[in-house]
């Protein structure tokens, strides 16, 4: 076979994405009967929750990614592959990839979600999109190289535009990159760059509807509004943005402002692979599904996570697009391998909601769980735990808290470094 995987009497499930939910499904099927092919661009699992923090130089890269093959160290029915899949050919059971072709018996597609611009060109050419670990740092290395060039500028004017950061988009991703972003205004930026006085920077979050945090209660929505308020981010409700040149915001209102960074993180499409049959393909990009997240039109294939649109009672609208949904998901259709395995009855999914929450940065944060809603100090705290035990890896744990204990204790944060990559041919002596 073309990728070098050899063929046994186990039936082979080919996973395509190793986010939340291919990894739980790999983790819980390597121990059954099954032959498990991991398909991945990357050869790291990404904790996509905290990005924002590795774009605001709270955390490194490293520290929120574990490598996928030492997850699956020593099991020998777990094939890595890294490669792009560029076309699933369901009658013949067959994906193309970059490495070449393979077969499978079960093929769950576990792609996730990548940024959607709405078809506005300006802001797909134009703003920062925060999707991934690499984005992240293009982004971290943006900010920093942006504060680099404004100490040097003399006019008033083209200084303050370079300071400036727009952030499109108040749910959480927007919400806590706002409040990242505001506290290293207020406590750290100010002792690098004492030449500068960074009250001239504004740090304006964007959204059109009339909440933050509209996946939440209004009163957690309020409440980010008051935190960020405090820390001095202007926030714009019911305002929509029209247009973007890599200068100038422009809303609907006719209102303006200068800025040269603008972080997108204003809505989400699913990252859809070719050979879907189009008439599954629904809004938001996302396919099909029935209870047990099979494809309409196929027995073989699933979906989980954030491609997969499931309409229930409950949810007509499909599940949210969160890492909760895609770790049950992936958890049931373990089972449901076994089961249709065995020509036993499946378990339909249900979406049990554990609760969302948000943070603004140091002693605040929002918790809306199913019977109770808090903030401020406690709510911070049980999110930092959470993050912290859904984190891979105990190294990666220790890291972190202590990244954020330092970061607690002094203020600072240790990783505003610019890292760029050296050009080729270029000695790296100069």
């Amino acid at each position: 076979m073309p990728v070098n995987i050899p063929r046994t009497e186990q039936p082979r499930v080919v996973i395509i994405g190793a986010g939340f939910a291919g990894l739980r499904l790999a983790r819980k099927l390597y121990k059954q009967n099954f032959q498990v092919v991991l398909f991945d661009r990357n050869n790291y699992h990404q904790f996509q929750p905290l990005f924002y923090q590795v774009a605001t130089s709270g955390l490194e890269p490293s520290s929120i990614s574990f490598p996928l093959r030492k997850v699956f160290q020593n099991v020998k029915n777990v094939f890595i592959r890294v490669a792009e899949v560029n076309k699933i050919r369901t009658e013949e059971k067959m994906l193309e990839t970059s490495l070449g072709t393979v077969m499978y018996d079960y093929l769950v597609i576990a792609t996730g979600a990548t940024t959607n611009f709405f078809g506005m060109q300006s802001f797909a050419k134009n703003s920062l999109p925060m999707k991934s670990v690499s984005e992240a740092l293009f982004l971290r290395n943006t900010i920093l190289s942006n504060f680099e060039k404004a100490v040097t500028l003399s006019d008033e004017e083209e200084r303050k535009r370079m300071l400036n950061v727009v952030v499109v988009g108040g749910g959480p991703t927007g919400v806590e990159v706002c409040g990242a972003l505001a506290e290293m205004k207020n406590f750290v930026l100010p002792k690098d760059y004492p030449e500068m006085d960074f009250r001239q920077m504004t740090i304006t979050l964007v959204e059109a509807s009339h909440q933050l945090l509209n996946g939440m209660s209004a009163k957690a929505g309020e409440k980010a509004f008051n935190y960020l308020a405090e820390l001095g981010v202007e926030v714009k409700l019911e305002h929509k943005v029209l247009n973007y040149d890599g200068k100038q915001v422009d809303l609907e209102d006719k209102e303006s402002f200068q800025a040269n960074t603008l972080i997108w993180a204003a809505g989400v499409k699913g990252q859809m692979p070719e050979g879907i049959n189009p008439d599954l393909i629904v809004r938001g990009n996302r396919i099909k599904v029935n209870d047990f997240n099979q494809v309409d039109d196929a027995d073989d294939i699933f979906a989980i996570g954030d491609i997969a649109y499931m309409e229930t009672e409950a949810y007509p609208n499909g599940h949210p697009q969160v890492a909760q949904v895609a770790l049950q998901q992936a958890s049931l259709l373990a089972q449901n391998l076994v089961n249709l395995h065995n020509k036993t009855e499946l378990t339909g999914f249900r979406y049990h909601d554990k609760g969302s929450m948000a943070t603004v940065g140091r002693n605040r944060a929002v918790v809306d769980l199913p019977k109770l809603r808090f903030s401020g100090f406690v709510a911070w705290m049980v999110w930092m735990f959470v993050h912290l035990m859904s984190i891979v890896g105990v190294k990666n744990r220790l890291v972190i808290f202590i990244n954020w204990l330092w970061s607690y204790m002094t203020y600072d944060q240790s990783l505003r470094l610019i890292i760029r990559q050296v050009p080729r041919g270029r000695d790296k002596s100069e």
